[in-house]
């Protein structure tokens, strides 16, 4: 035992948790839970009543959501130098919770088909679509990452947005957006976190 688990599904937004881990250089057990069956058991509701991955536990504290976890193990383990600077703090809180509101939103409602009218635009987080879209486009060329010239947690958490939307079609393949995903696509920790995730989706379907 490590004193860290990762709760997570390789076909999930865990796949975010487990990036940042390997980015962190954590050492971690993983329990991959299934939809409908141990995600919903009464020992994970235990932990996260919502009844969905990714969670953590680490040394008996619980942490769920993505935003979440990125920004926790950004603290637990400072030497991996994830953390912002003090130069860097405005924008990397900015952007990924820019991530985890509007831009969430905005895909979300997009791919439910729910389109806010002028009026409803004054009640939603977003505004629209395509003024989320413009502003994601701006904050991803401003520098090479998303709080400035160097990786941080916010990448993590904000790239895997981007990489799931343009991936999927919920968000446009601009020149700005495959530019960023190139420089995090790169990355060792992200390499390693995706071989280990697929290597699971291949033993799921396997078993």
């Amino acid at each position: 035992m490590t004193g860290l688990t990762l709760y997570t599904n390789p076909m999930s937004r865990g796949r975010i948790a487990r990036w940042m881990l390997e980015e962190v250089c954590a050492e971690y057990d993983v329990d991959i839970l299934g939809y409908g069956g141990s995600m919903k058991a009464d020992a994970y509701l235990a932990l996260n009543p919502m009844g969905k991955v990714p969670a953590i536990v680490h040394d008996g504290s619980v942490v769920t959501e993505c935003a979440a976890i990125c920004a926790y193990l950004a603290d637990a383990f400072p030497a991996a130098g994830l953390t912002p600077t003090a130069e860097e703090r405005a924008d990397y809180y900015r952007w990924m919770f820019f991530a985890a509101g509007p831009l969430e939103q905005a895909i979300t409602n997009r791919s439910l088909g729910v389109t806010p009218s002028e009026d409803q635009q004054r009640m939603v987080g977003y505004g629209d679509y395509d003024r989320v879209v413009a502003v994601l486009e701006q904050a991803v060329s401003a520098h090479d990452y998303i709080a400035g010239d160097r990786f941080t947690a916010a990448d993590v958490y904000v790239g895997s947005h981007v990489m799931w939307g343009t991936q999927f079609g919920t968000l446009p393949k601009l020149d700005a957006f495959m530019a960023y995903l190139a420089r995090l696509a790169a990355r060792p920790a992200y390499v390693r976190a995706s071989e280990l995730d697929d290597a699971a989706v291949a033993e799921m379907q396997a078993a």
